[in-house]
């Protein structure tokens, strides 16, 4: 049984088999992702017996650290190195052993690879997860398209890239040492009495679900990971300072405005008509910009939120003065909007850089028409972390790993 990833519901149906009383799970679900301690002999309020128990028969799976590169800026890219996806079947699951196995399919419990962004700032730090190893939309301006899809991360894939930067950073802070919370003595219920809210590293961290992979093609493990890093009594997260970032995957972001756990949405549009991004972004030919703004129209923004719209600007293809008119016009219909406009990060692909002069007078032109619009330079871009960047290959039958420079 692979307990990183499992929801509280899923800890209690697995304690329930091993005839533990459900505040066990409540334990349990506290130490992976509250404290991220991934050592079961630490989970010191649970009885030694049922640790022996879950040291012989539950794992918690963490992806390998293959390589680790630190950017001048501070930012660090993790390659991390993936297992078989293979699903547990626990006593929820009402699908026979080989429905599943048909329904996965075998190229999504291959071995993989993906690559995760740290990047630390004054007070605060974000941390880039992957979705899927690999990128089926095919985004011509997008280093990871050139992999295509290798298959879908688990839940506990994506939460692992959370966790991993936060101990590491944890540890450093505290000299080496991961800090613990003092805890008030178990209740019998084994909720702890009078513990505060979460603190501390998951308070002042930013997530955004921006790298490998479509997270709207693989919704089912992206809300489960999100439910996770969402929940107060889990990873602690703010849905404030959480984002996805999608293609614009119509039937994915009628989902997800019919959640209600969910973080912030982006929009990823880079075009300003359907010409232009049927070219850069061939998922347009299948949701064009029409049906894509209706759903953005749609879409239940929270009192507090607006929705995001990326624009990676490539010089000479849609960084002229008319795009940025064409978009005023694309978003107009819009309540509460705002756009980040990305200068294009070198690869090794047929684009360019747009001008300094060309990226300010496209932001001039959306705030005099009243869309608030502000230019985001990417971080790490010396260690190719940045937006558009992350890509990587496998040595065939080496299992070495390869990072694509440009």
């Amino acid at each position: 049984m692979e307990l990183l990833g499992k929801s509280r519901d899923e800890l209690k149906a697995y304690c329930a088999g091993l005839g533990e009383p459900a505040y066990r799970a409540d334990q349990i679900y506290h130490w992976l992702y509250a404290e991220g301690e991934f050592a079961v002999e630490r989970w010191s309020n649970l009885p030694a017996g049922l640790r022996e128990k879950l040291e012989r028969e539950a794992k918690i799976t963490l992806p390998s650290v293959r390589r680790r590169y630190v950017s001048s800026d501070g930012s660090v890219r993790y390659l991390f190195g993936l297992g078989d996806s293979r699903e547990d079947f626990t006593t929820e699951n009402t699908e026979g052993a080989e429905k599943v196995e048909k329904r996965l399919g075998g190229a999504l419990k291959k071995p993989a690879s993906v690559e995760a962004v740290f990047m630390p700032s004054e007070g605060r730090q974000t941390i880039c997860i992957s979705t899927q190893a690999g990128c089926a939309v095919d985004c011509q301006f997008c280093l990871t398209a050139q992999l295509g899809l290798i298959r879908n991360l688990t839940a506990g894939e994506m939460v692992a890239q959370v966790l991993m930067p936060l101990k590491e950073m944890e540890e450093r802070e505290s000299g080496g040492r991961a800090e613990r919370k003092q805890k008030a003595p178990a209740s019998e219920s084994g909720r702890y009495i009078g513990e505060e809210e979460p603190t501390g590293l998951a308070a002042r961290t930013n997530v955004v679900l921006m790298g490998q992979g479509e997270p709207l093609l693989n919704f089912e493990s992206v809300m489960g990971a999100l439910r996770i890093l969402l929940d107060a009594d889990g990873v602690g997260l703010s849905p404030k300072h959480v984002t996805l970032s999608t293609s614009g995957i119509v039937p994915g972001i009628e989902r997800l405005g019919n959640e209600e756990v969910r973080p912030k949405l982006a929009i990823s549009l880079n075009a300003s008509r359907d010409e232009q991004r049927d070219v850069l972004m061939p998922i347009n030919k299948k949701y064009p910009l029409k049906v894509l703004m209706e759903a953005c129209r749609n879409y239940p923004l929270r009192n507090w939120e607006h929705l995001t719209f990326e624009y990676v600007m490539l010089g000479g293809v849609n960084d002229a003065a008319e795009d940025a008119r064409r978009v005023v016009r694309l978003l107009a219909p819009l309540t509460r909007v705002k756009v980040n406009l990305i200068p294009w990060n070198p690869g090794e692909l047929p684009y360019k850089e747009s001008s300094a002069e060309a990226i300010e007078e496209f932001r001039r032109i959306l705030v005099e028409k009243g869309v608030p619009a502000f230019v985001r330079y990417s971080r790490g871009r010396d260690v190719m972390a940045a937006c558009g960047q992350l890509a990587l290959k496998e040595v065939q039958g080496s299992g070495a790993a390869l990072t694509v420079l440009g």
